[in-house]
C-alpha cells in the first residue's frame, strides 16, 4: 500500500468516526483539518525520505561510473607497461563496475519517477488542504444555520399547541371582568355618595345645554327656533303684477266715457 493511499484510509477513518459521534461541527471540521494537517507533515517527511533514496543511487550510480572509468585508465597504463595480465584483470574490474552503473541507473530512474509521482501527489493533498480550510468556514456557518432553523422550527412546533394561547384569552376575559367590576364599583360610589338633588340638576343643565346650542345655531342661521334645519321661508310674491291687467281694462273703460 502507497504512502498517500495510507494516509488517505487514515483520514477517511478519522472523518468517519468523528461523523458517527455527531460532535459539533465546527469542532469537528477543525479536528479534520488538524489531522490532515499532521497527516501531511508525515507525508512530507515520508517524501523526504524517498528523495534521500533518489538522491542516494544517483550518487552510487555516479560512483560506479567513475569507478568503471579509473578502471580504464588503469588497464591503459598496463599496456603501456607491456603487462597484458594486469591490463585483462583491469578491463574485467572495468566490466564489473559498468554492470553495476546498468543496474544503478535503472533504480534511479525508477526511484526519480517514484519521487516525481509523490511530490505530484504531495501538492495535491496540499491543495485539498487549502482547500478545506476555505470550506470550513461555510460549513461551519451553514452548520449553524441549519441548527438555528432547527431550533426554530421546534419552538414553533411548540407554540403550535393552543394551550399558551387560551391562557392569553382567558387573562384578557378576566382583565374585562376586572375592568367592569371597577367601572361599576366607581357608578355606585357617585349614587351613594354626595349630593343626589345636585346630580340631577347637572345631569338636566346637560341635556338642556344642547338644546340651548341647537337654538342658537338656528338664529344664526336665520331659522326660527320651532323650524327645521334647511327649510328656510320663501319670499312672498308679490300680487301687483297679476293685477296690471285689471288696472289696464278699467283705465280704456275709462276713457271712453269721457269721449261720450
Amino acid at each position: 500500500m502507497g504512502i498517500f493511499q495510507r494516509l488517505g484510509t487514515l483520514i477517511k477513518s478519522n472523518i468517519n468516526d468523528l461523523i458517527s459521534k455527531a460532535e459539533d461541527p465546527e469542532k469537528m471540521l477543525g479536528q479534520v483539518l488538524t489531522d490532515m494537517k499532521n497527516q501531511l507533515v508525515e507525508a512530507k517527511k515520508q517524501v523526504a525520505v524517498a528523495i534521500g533514496d533518489e538522491k542516494r543511487l544517483k550518487k552510487q550510480w555516479d560512483d560506479q561510473i567513475a569507478q568503471a572509468k579509473e578502471w580504464e585508465r588503469k588497464a591503459m597504463m598496463a599496456v603501456h607497461a607491456g603487462d597484458d595480465g594486469l591490463a585483462k584483470e583491469a578491463l574485467t574490474r572495468q566490466k564489473e563496475h559498468e554492470e553495476l552503473v546498468n543496474q544503478f541507473e535503472q533504480q534511479w530512474h525508477l526511484q526519480k519517477d517514484a519521487v516525481d509521482k509523490l511530490k505530484d501527489q504531495l501538492r495535491g493533498l496540499n491543495n485539498k488542504i487549502e482547500e478545506a480550510k476555505r470550506k470550513k468556514n461555510i460549513l461551519v456557518a451553514r452548520a449553524k444555520r441549519a441548527e438555528a432553523q432547527r431550533t426554530i422550527q421546534s419552538t414553533m412546533a411548540g407554540l403550535s399547541d393552543t394551550s399558551a394561547f387560551d391562557t392569553f384569552d382567558r387573562m384578557a376575559e378576566k382583565v374585562d371582568q376586572l375592568e367592569a367590576e371597577a367601572e361599576a364599583g366607581v357608578e355606585l360610589a357617585g349614587e351613594l355618595t354626595g349630593d343626589t338633588l345636585q346630580s340631577k340638576f347637572k345631569q338636566l343643565e346637560s341635556t338642556g345645554g344642547a338644546d340651548l346650542a341647537l337654538a342658537e345655531l338656528k338664529a344664526k342661521m336665520g331659522l326660527p327656533a320651532s323650524g327645521t334645519a334647511g327649510q328656510k321661508a320663501l319670499p312672498k310674491k308679490d300680487d301687483s303684477d297679476k293685477d296690471e291687467p285689471q288696472k289696464a281694462a278699467l283705465s280704456a273703460k275709462g276713457h271712453s266715457r269721457e269721449e261720450e
